[in-house]
């Protein structure tokens, strides 16, 4: 039985969800519309940033962090497109009916979260500005109106609460001990 906790398989389930993501975010309408720079730039964070959230897992071989974010990754795929295809909402631009929720949004907020909840705030403020631009270039291209991307950013950061846990760096601790008045700090790194 293969080890389903190997960084290779959450590796491919990413990029065959990012490559479903990819196919299913292509115009198809007969008359398609004139793709702005705003609209491409979206289309690649929605491709960059949650391959660049999983390598970076992957490099600092947190691979339990790394199944994190593919369980989240997959759980927001599943209640986005379930929605899509439930709800038949027609785009702004008039090119098809699944406008709600914005899939663009909720995958590359479900990143920006996970980073923001599994690594800290600090780590995921570049994570969040590229989310939100990303965002904008929805209703940019006339592709959502702002109840869908709110939609999407929802359902993203949703399933990190569900999946994501804090990073626990196991290489470092740091201790305080106290007695009769006196106060002992104590920190430890494990090569």
């Amino acid at each position: 039985m293969p080890n389903f906790k190997s960084p290779k398989i959450a590796v491919l389930i990413v990029c065959y969800f990012l490559s479903f993501q990819f196919l299913l975010a292509q115009d198809t309408s007969e008359t398609p519309p004139e793709i702005g720079t705003t609209q491409k730039i979206g289309d690649v964070v929605l491709i960059a940033l949650p391959a660049a959230t999983l390598v970076t897992s992957l490099i600092i071989k947190d691979n339990k962090g790394a199944w994190q974010f593919t369980k989240g990754l997959l759980l927001t795929g599943a209640v986005t497109y379930g929605l899509k295809f439930g709800i038949n909402k027609q785009r702004p631009d008039m090119s098809n009916d699944n406008s709600f929720p914005s899939g663009h949004t909720s995958t590359v907020f479900h990143s920006a979260g996970y980073v923001h909840r599994r690594y800290g705030f600090n780590y995921s403020i570049p994570g969040y500005v590229v989310a939100g631009f990303t965002a904008a270039s929805r209703i940019d291209s006339k592709k959502h109106d702002i109840l869908d991307v709110i939609a999407g950013a929802a359902i993203g950061l949703g399933s990190n609460l569900l999946f994501t846990t804090e990073y626990q760096q196991e290489h470092m601790q740091l201790t305080l001990s106290s007695g009769d008045g006196s106060y002992l700090l104590g920190y430890t790194y494990k090569f």
